[in-house]
């Protein structure tokens, strides 16, 4: 077990140095993948529909929101780069039974999550080529195959890759907001909140799902090459070019698009139709699949490590733990991930009940680490440091998105009562072998 996912190591120690490969701009880059990606194809006409051109308070609470939350990951990943992520943050500060329930939580909403993101970028397939649902399949099963080849060989491939990735739809993101300008119409902002005020909280909670990620890179950070010095710069990068083209695709969204953005199951595509014209649904696709890829990789780079990360400390089964040392690959995890994101995505395409549902499930795993993440970081950052206050300002606004999430919250509720009763048994089972050997 490494220094820093030892519950008895004094929380202000270091681990030894890292020799992973990852760069501030390959860091910056899976950052912007893991929280810049499937939020702009399907979430801006859904917070509309909810809230109307309100929405766009709950857009910019949540962009205010990821300030200090990304810095308090990103000091918390700088002083224990460990694969475990915000798991060994909650070791640190609680103990294993914490660390089980948060890395239960995370992991086993990847898989859940996928699904949904492979579904939204399959619907702008299908809408480009037709085929309809058997199109929605066939590019989510695509997706899935892709993502766990390119983690397969490495996460040095998997930064490069996602550098690429994460230059193209800024570009083509940058390209859809500028030619839909001349567009916008102040009048469209009227009635500014058709629904009433409240309807920004449920509008918050699902856009949630948009700011998820900024916990995920941590896994990572013993890949980077300097981790206490670019883990918080590749953080900072990626706060503000999420930020600015997250408040841009969404003002551009109620500006252009007026009442019809809250109808619209592609609003990406139509900034690109109204500002290009003619039929480029087929670049809407390209860039429906550039996002939910960059997305799904990041995520599964960190879940995999992760996973290797559990098996590693008791948390799931001794077989999940090879990979889990900084250059190798968790090829054991990630295979798991995959499995359970292909059921998953089967699943929801036999009972045809939409990827609205998961993206709920998953917000509430992902505000549930969070509140664990911001309150281990009380007790391990410094007192009185810019982190810990960050850190302060970070854990209140993610109690007020619990309670905007609701009754989803059962869903990591449920993973918590299952880490905690594997705990249990595994431990009993050590017992019982225990005594066996005494016996004998």
């Amino acid at each position: 077990m490494s220094p820093s996912t030892n519950a008895s190591s004094p929380p202000g120690r270091q681990p030894g140095p890292s020799h992973g490969s990852l760069t501030v701009l390959q860091g910056a880059a899976l950052y912007v993948g893991a929280v810049l990606g499937t939020g702009v194809i399907a979430l801006p006409a859904l917070a509309a529909e909810v809230a109307g051109p309100a929405s766009l308070v709950a857009w910019l609470a949540l962009v205010v929101l990821s300030a200090p939350l990304a810095a308090t990951f990103a000091a918390l990943g700088a002083r224990y780069p460990d694969a475990g992520g915000v798991a060994t943050y909650a070791r640190q500060a609680f103990g294993p039974r914490a660390s089980a329930i948060v890395g239960w939580c995370f992991y086993f909403a990847v898989p859940a999550g996928a699904p949904a993101a492979a579904i939204f970028a399959g619907a702008y397939v299908a809408a480009a080529v037709g085929g309809g649902e058997q199109t929605v399949l066939a590019t989510s099963a695509a997706l899935l195959i892709v993502v766990t080849a390119a983690n397969a060989f490495g996460v040095t491939i998997s930064g490069r890759m996602q550098l690429i990735l994460s230059s193209l739809l800024v570009a083509l993101l940058v390209t859809a907001v500028a030619a839909s300008a001349p567009h916008a119409r102040a009048g469209n902002l009227h009635p500014f909140a058709p629904h009433g005020w409240l309807a920004v909280v449920p509008a918050a909670a699902l856009l949630v799902w948009s700011f998820a990620g900024w916990e995920a890179i941590t896994h990572l950070a013993g890949e980077f090459k300097h981790p206490a010095r670019d883990l918080p710069r590749a953080s900072a990068i990626a706060v503000v070019v999420v930020g600015v083209l997250y408040l841009a695709v969404a003002l551009a969204s109620v500006l252009v698009l007026g009442p019809s953005a809250g109808r619209l199951s592609a609003p990406l595509a139509e900034l690109l139709v109204r500002g290009i014209g003619g039929n480029i649904r087929l670049l809407a696709a390209g860039a429906a699949l550039l996002l939910t890829l960059g997305t799904m990789n990041a995520y599964f780079a960190g879940a995999a490590k992760l996973g290797a990360a559990l098996g590693r400390d008791g948390a799931l089964p001794a077989w999940f733990a090879a990979g889990s040392l900084a250059g190798d690959v968790p090829r054991r995890s990630l295979a798991v991930i995959c499995a359970l994101a292909a059921i998953g995505t089967l699943a929801v395409e036999l009972a045809g009940v939409g990827p609205k549902p998961l993206v709920l499930l998953t917000t509430g795993s992902f505000v549930t680490v969070y509140a664990l993440g911001c309150a281990a970081a009380l007790r391990l950052l410094p007192r009185g440091t810019a982190a810990h206050r960050c850190a302060q300002c970070a854990l209140a606004c993610v109690v007020a998105l619990c309670l905007a999430t609701g009754w989803f919250l059962l869903w990591p509720l449920a993973m918590s009562a299952c880490a905690l009763l594997y705990l249990r048994v595994s431990r009993r089972r050590t017992r019982d072998a225990a005594v066996r050997c005494d016996v004998s």
